[in-house]
């Protein structure tokens, strides 16, 4: 796949290309410099601006990203292309695995921060969401994997399909994850302009990068506390405003990019900094298990797993779709979950005596609990809930000096009891 993907040329000489009129009316502004600037925050729209004075290009916008995307998802199909560990058979760890669920059920709770020890199953737990991930209907070729029904999702191809009047193909499939790894470049992450066709060609080439594949979907970052500041400030301001914009030599690109930013890391490490931490809507802390009857329990499972990991996963099946069930019921219920005004009147007292910076941390509160009462299956949040979500939606967000430690969430704890009590 790698060897696909270095082929940028070749790649996109494969995918059909899309020709587009300059729009009149600039949305995004260009860049004065020659250079690349992706993750800009966008008010709304798509542009794809030229320089005045020079002549107008076909954009080319390959089609890599639903090529490879359609491929893999053909592999995970099959038991024998590295199997996936179920996630009902993950043993403890709670508090992480609701915190991933909520975030299914609610995207725009924000994404979730995973800290903890080395081997407590961080990534193993993360990457077992593939098989509770939901269908979702796409436009069918699309590289973004578009919406049909919302505006805010689509891709530029989409959006002037439909103002031609064209029908849409649509297609269900399931919701994408993208592992991003830790060397990947800035243009592997944002998309890239083809500079080089345009000369040969007179044709300016978009390749799409892993925010597009992302759109819609999940983003995966394992150690992202070791991740390059400036790729992390990217990936925060595209998660927070839902678009990606590539800039380059007079050429500006700009397609959805909303996902589900799910991160992990060893605090060992090295921590987030503070502004980055409060980005991400909750934060589930990892410890090891101690007890030793439920450490004997999970190296028994692994070692099934390991042995025949078809076999394992077969013996979870209903589990499995149980759960499978359950995030597509909450999903469907969501909009229809209701909270007492008194309730949200405590929530923004518990935030504002925490001192807890800006609004964020009511905001996710709010969507936490509604989530979680969906999933439970009831239409009303109870403050029950609302203290089960709240230390993962408050406690990154009180460390002021970055030198500090990220609360275990007792301060909050403390502080919601005497606001609720």
């Amino acid at each position: 796949m790698a060897s696909v993907l270095g082929a940028s040329s070749l790649a996109i000489l494969s995918c059909r290309s899309l020709s587009l009129p300059i729009p009149k009316i600039s949305i995004s502004s260009l860049s004065s410099n020659p250079g690349q600037t992706c993750g800009k925050r966008l008010h709304g729209g798509i542009g794809i601006h030229g320089k005045k004075g020079r002549s107008q290009f076909h954009v080319a916008v390959s089609n890599v990203a639903t090529e490879i995307n359609s491929v893999e998802q053909k592999l995970a199909t099959k038991e024998s292309q590295r199997p996936v560990y179920p996630f009902a058979a993950i043993v403890g760890q709670d508090e992480m695995k609701l915190c991933l669920l909520l975030n299914v059920i609610d995207p725009k709770i924000g994404g979730v921060m995973i800290m903890g020890d080395r081997g407590t199953g961080k990534s193993t737990t993360v990457r077992s969401l593939v098989d509770l991930l939901p269908e979702i209907q796409v436009v069918a070729g699309d590289p973004y994997n578009s919406d049909p029904e919302d505006p805010e999702s689509m891709g530029i191809e989409v959006r002037e399909d439909i103002m031609k009047g064209e029908k849409l193909s649509v297609v269900m499939t399931k919701i994408n994850m993208v592992d991003l790894p830790l060397g990947a470049t800035e243009d592997r992450v944002c998309g890239t302009i083809d500079i080089e066709k345009a000369l040969t060609e007179g044709v300016k080439a978009f390749e799409p990068g892993l925010l597009a594949k992302a759109n819609r979907g999940i983003l995966y970052v394992d150690e992202v506390n070791l991740l390059d500041d400036h790729l992390v400030d990217v990936l925060l301001d595209s998660a927070a405003s839902g678009w990606n914009t590539v800039e380059r030599e007079g050429i500006s690109i700009s397609h959805p990019a909303r996902f589900i930013l799910i991160g992990s890391g060893n605090p060992e490490e090295g921590e987030l900094r503070p502004q980055l931490l409060d980005r991400f809507g909750m934060h589930a802390q990892v410890g090891t298990v101690r007890d030793a009857e439920l450490r004997v329990k999970i190296v028994e499972e692994r070692s099934r797993f390991d042995r025949n990991p078809k076999e394992f996963r077969d013996s979870y099946l209903a589990e499995q779709e149980k759960l499978q069930q359950q995030i597509a019921s909450a999903r469907s219920s969501l909009s229809s979950v209701q909270i007492d005004h008194d309730l949200k009147v405590k929530i923004s007292k518990v935030c504002a005596e925490l001192n807890v910076d800006g609004l964020r941390g009511d905001i996710v509160t709010n969507r936490a609990a509604k989530a979680l009462s969906a999933l439970k299956g009831r239409d009303k949040v109870t403050a029950d809930d609302i203290a089960t979500v709240i230390p993962n939606c408050l406690r990154h967000r009180l460390r002021k000096d970055p030198l500090e430690s990220i609360d275990s969430g007792l301060l909050v704890i403390e502080k919601f009891y005497e606001v609720f009590s």
